[in-house]
């Protein structure tokens, strides 16, 4: 059976920006491109936060996210998950202003995923937020996926 990875918006905008100016920018960008080429060893999800995050901004841009999403099965936001994401936001777990950060974990969560695919380093895939984030599962009885880059999900097997 193959793990279930559920794909952050940051994955998406990696995979389909212009060519970046930056070396890190690049870098993400190549290393997302490498992974994304071994997706069929995994099912991939969504969720409709991802769908409404990658239609946002520039139309041609926007349509370039959503092309790469449409055969990808959808999660949807459930009342499990919103109760999760309001309570990593009550707890200052995920700060305010990343409410939608705390409902990716949530779906995720909530759908009992393998994997949460992230580039989001700031609040998703960050050491200390996903130690608070794990404990306070815990006592809810629920497990967070294991969070990681795409870099961390390519493994040694792609690495250069």
């Amino acid at each position: 059976m193959k793990r279930k990875v559920y794909i952050e918006t940051s994955v998406i905008s990696y995979l389909t920006a212009r060519p970046s100016r930056t070396i890190l920018g690049a870098a993400h960008q190549q290393i997302t491109l490498a992974w994304w080429e071994t997706r069929s060893r995994y099912e991939l999800l969504v969720s409709e936060s991802v769908l409404r995050e990658c239609s946002a901004g520039d139309p041609d841009a926007a349509q370039k996210r959503l092309a790469v999403l449409n055969d990808i099965p959808l999660l949807l936001v459930t009342e499990q998950a919103l109760n999760i994401a309001e309570s990593l936001v009550e707890r200052g777990i995920i700060p305010a202003k990343a409410a939608e950060d705390a409902l990716h974990i949530a779906i995720a969560t909530a759908n009992g995923v393998d994997y949460l695919l992230t580039w989001n380093c700031r609040h998703i895939a960050n050491p200390e937020i996903q130690r608070s984030i794990a404990e306070h599962l815990e006592q809810l009885g629920l497990f967070l996926p294991f969070i990681c880059t795409p870099e961390e999900l390519l493994g040694e097997e792609n690495a250069e």
